[in-house]
């Protein structure tokens, strides 16, 4: 039996057409790449003029490890670093805290000092190389190791270059990294906005992730509109303290998946750039070209990769990351394929590396700004989408804001419910997953498996023993004195950054300044 025409629907519920016309598209402000309202890119000449910064995500074990990986991906030919960090450093917790048992080092690498985060970037020019420290809850301790071990090394404040994750909200709505309750985690984070917008002229201090709402299951509309509506909390926030539209635009990093739809995808990037710039515009008030146009990183979904046959996921990666490409990003991850069974080992990394470097060197798609542009199906596709985050924001603002429904669970019900519908389609045979309920074979029968990289239990060990030998060899008075300030500072309203960096620079560790803010904040225990 041959499906239905209802039956064809992007997973973000969009039926789509068997052709499109002109009609389809027609009244659509297409513009040109670099003007206003940006649909079909932020620059002129887009790649052509540069390419997006080839940004591969990484990190695991320990400082030296990784180190070696950074340097490894960029002798490669990468062009950016991204900072994959343990869940012990997520959430503020020290190697030998008894928390952080088997943890430490798993899915990423763990910086606890600042003398971790100098053997991470030893031998790494901090000042010219672009990096982003992937990383929420703790945001502005690991931002003040970095920036200590730069103002150690003679780097300028002003050299400093990259994409400081930062993004609480996304937290407690979909990942679950947090530390403190919303209020002060939101303080913190605008905090060190503030500081980075007077004293980082070419950093990001805050990329504002729809990837981690993606990856909890919502569709594309819900993950632009959330995106969007949390970026509208912190640039509220950023007004109160007589930051300007224009300030903070120009500032402001976003990121974003990219799924396995080709079409939605690349009509969801597109739309997005135009919902961005209007809502600057017309809520705002920005002018600045820059605060008006929408710069965003995209990695390839996660949540798409599969373990069963999983070779096919490098076919999946290509497909995402072209469609990435044809929908602008300024930067991009792409996935390896076996990290649906573990952290991706040299091999798989090298090949999702060379699939970028192939797209950007062999297929001739970043040879023309918005190749796509005025296709009659990306184009309706775009108008649809466009609608439909519009018609998201409003009912998320009519309703109390983002920072309220939050609170209240709204959106996470609302994409818990999304995942839900599009895991009933799998499960239903509607939609089809390659290797998972289509073209399966006996795994068991299979001799094409491939080895996997593994994490030695004595890394915590080593990682302890490091630890315990910087408390031991540090200036212990400086490193109390500093803590007791940043006590007395966050029971006040004074900006905690400048705070954070001294403790940095005085060598207190990680974990000792989360306990600090813990014991005046309190913890967020979900709920």
């Amino acid at each position: 039996m041959s499906p239905s025409e209802s039956e064809f629907k992007t997973p973000s519920g969009i039926e789509l057409r068997k052709f499109y016309g002109p009609d389809d598209a027609a009244g659509e402000e297409l513009g040109r790449a670099g003007e206003y309202p940006f649909v079909r890119g932020i620059q002129r000449t887009m790649y052509r003029g540069r390419l997006w910064t080839m940004r591969q995500y990484a990190g695991f074990g320990t400082a030296k490890q990784t180190n070696e990986r950074f340097r490894w991906l960029l002798e490669q030919g990468q062009t950016g670093l991204s900072t994959a960090f343990d869940l012990p450093t997520q959430i503020g917790l020290d190697a030998d805290d008894p928390k952080a048992k088997g943890e430490v080092g798993r899915v990423g690498v763990h910086v606890g000092t600042i003398a971790d985060m100098d053997r991470l970037f030893e031998a790494i020019p901090q000042g010219k190389v672009s990096t982003s420290l992937t990383i929420n809850a703790t945001a502005s301790v690991i931002l003040a190791f970095y920036l200590a071990v730069a103002k150690r090394r003679g780097v300028g404040f002003d050299q400093i270059r990259g994409t400081l994750q930062n993004d609480i909200l996304k937290e407690f709505m979909a990942r679950g990294t947090y530390i403190y309750p919303a209020a002060p985690s939101l303080r913190l984070a605008v905090d060190t906005m503030a500081y980075s917008f007077k004293n980082l002229p070419s950093f990001h201090p805050i990329s504002i992730s729809g990837y981690h709402i993606r990856e909890a299951g919502s569709d594309a509309v819900q993950e632009v509109a959330f995106t969007f509506a949390n970026a509208q909390v912190y640039l509220d926030e950023l007004l109160k303290r007589g930051v300007t539209a224009d300030q903070c635009g120009t500032r402001l990093a976003f990121f974003f998946g990219c799924h396995n739809h080709f079409l939605e995808e690349i009509a969801k990037f597109r739309a997005a750039r135009k919902v961005w710039s209007r809502l600057m515009k017309e809520r705002y008030g920005a002018k600045d070209p820059k605060a008006l146009s929408l710069r965003f990183h995209v990695q390839t979904c996660g949540s798409t990769l599969t373990s069963q046959q999983p070779r096919n996921n490098v076919a999946r990666v290509a497909l995402q990351a072209m469609a990435a490409v044809l929908g602008g990003a300024q930067s991009l991850h792409t996935n390896s394929y076996d990290e649906a069974l573990a952290l991706p080992t040299e091999e798989s990394a090298e090949i999702a590396l060379r699939t970028q470097q192939i797209l950007a060197h062999e297929t001739g798609v970043p040879d023309t700004a918005d190749p796509v542009g005025g296709a009659y199906a990306i184009e309706a596709l775009t108008s649809n989408l466009e609608r439909r985050i519009w018609e998201t924001l409003k009912r998320l603002e009519s309703s109390g804001g983002m920072l309220s429904l939050i609170q209240k669970g709204v959106p996470q019900q609302e994409i818990q419910d999304s995942a839900y519908r599009y895991q009933q389609e799998i499960e239903s045979g509607r939609r089809k997953i390659v290797g998972v309920n289509s073209f399966q074979i006996d795994e068991s029968k299979s001799k094409r498996g491939g080895r996997v990289l593994k994490i030695s239990p004595e890394l915590e060990t080593d990682q302890v023993r490091a630890l315990q030998s910087f408390r031991a060899g540090r200036r212990a008075t400086a490193a109390a004195r500093s803590l007791e300030e940043l006590a007395a500072a966050a029971s006040s309203a004074e900006n905690l950054f400048p705070r954070i960096l001294t403790c940095a620079e005085s060598d207190a560790t990680l974990g000792e300044i989360c306990s600090t803010l813990r014991g005046v904040f309190g913890e967020y225990h979900g709920g």
